[in-house]
């Protein structure tokens, strides 16, 4: 009787533990709005959003719907993917009043266990359009790099999908990604040391049409992020990653837009940043400031358009960083 009784104790103990090992197991959240019909229509992008945080640019999300639908006023709609990290719902509604939407679903993943998920694949690889929202990029660089989230979502893009971003969405679109897993970088560390504990970099990650060897920045003018971007293409060059690289800064309540031509514009408050870094710096060692000489930088307006696919030439000016200062203003 004893014995039967330890043995169902036992018995118990393990069915609570499993229990409460299924009820902490992270999981993935989803929300829709909509139709949960695949809507499958004819694609004419690929289409490209990418927002420098803050205020969401509706007109630019409109945008890129328009483009993978192939019209601004016609009954074609597409079915819309949000993927996070952390959050809610709160783009469903907004995207889904837009013109050409017939659903939008909110996917949170938290692990790549459940990146590499079927079901998580499946809704990814039937949308029309997938948008990054705004986060931790060492979330969406340490969870889904590697994943059947990676692969959909560029599966998306080589059919003729869309794909933006938002700040840490924006983060994680260009070849080399500031991975922000130490933290944050600041611009005055990052001048003195190049190689600061925060001054890390994921690579192999989302590859993307017109992006190769870029860097994206977002928050760009309201958080002084210039002297860190300038830091990232410096290191770029002298650590062998690249013998020139782009910076594409994009500021808070703007949005850089990119058509399957390669045609870009700035839509909303502006201006979008695009830095040239194109020879090995003077200095950038560890624990000594950063010195590089002439930075070529084009600061584009709102509205103003120019083609993307042969990368700017012509109407840059140039500022350098000697001995960890930046010598006038880059902005």
């Amino acid at each position: 009787m004893i014995m039967e009784k330890t043995v169902l104790h036992s018995i118990l103990i393990l069915i609570v533990f499993a229990c409460f090992s299924r009820f902490t197991e992270a999981s993935v959240t989803r929300y829709r709005t909509g139709s949960a019909a695949d809507v499958n229509p004819a694609l004419h992008g690929p289409a490209y959003d990418f927002g420098g945080g803050s205020t969401d640019v509706e007109p630019a999300l409109q945008w890129m719907i328009d483009q993978v639908r192939g019209c601004s006023d016609c009954p074609a709609k597409i079915d819309f993917v949000v993927l996070r990290s952390s959050g809610e719902d709160g783009y469903n509604e907004m995207i889904y009043g837009m013109n050409g939407v017939d659903s939008v679903e909110t996917l949170v993943i938290t692990n790549r266990k459940d990146a590499n998920r079927q079901d998580v694949e499946e809704t990814i690889r039937n949308a029309e359009i997938i948008f990054f929202a705004g986060g931790d990029q060492c979330d969406y660089v340490t969870n889904f790099k590697g994943t059947k989230v990676q692969s959909a979502v560029e599966s998306v893009v080589a059919r003729g999908g869309g794909i933006g971003g938002t700040s840490a969405g924006l983060a994680i679109m260009s070849d080399i990604v500031f991975n922000a897993c130490s933290d944050t970088a600041v611009s005055d560390v990052t001048l003195k040391n190049p190689y600061d504990k925060t001054v890390r970099f994921t690579y192999d990650f989302l590859k993307l049409n017109y992006m190769t060897g870029t860097i994206t920045d977002q928050h760009f003018v309201a958080r002084d992020r210039m002297g860190r971007l300038l830091t990232f293409l410096a290191r770029q060059i002298q650590d062998g990653k690249a013998k020139s690289v782009f910076g594409v800064a994009v500021n808070e309540k703007t949005s850089l837009v990119i058509d399957k031509e390669g045609k870009a514009r700035v839509i909303g408050q502006g201006p979008v940043y695009l830095i040239l870094a194109d020879h090995p710096p003077e200095k950038c060692v560890k624990n000594e400031p950063l010195t590089y000489s002439n930075f070529k930088i084009w600061k584009i307006p709102a509205d103003d358009t120019f083609d993307w696919k042969v990368r700017p030439q012509d109407g840059y000016y140039t500022r350098s960083v000697k001995d960890g200062k930046i010598d006038s203003d880059p902005y």
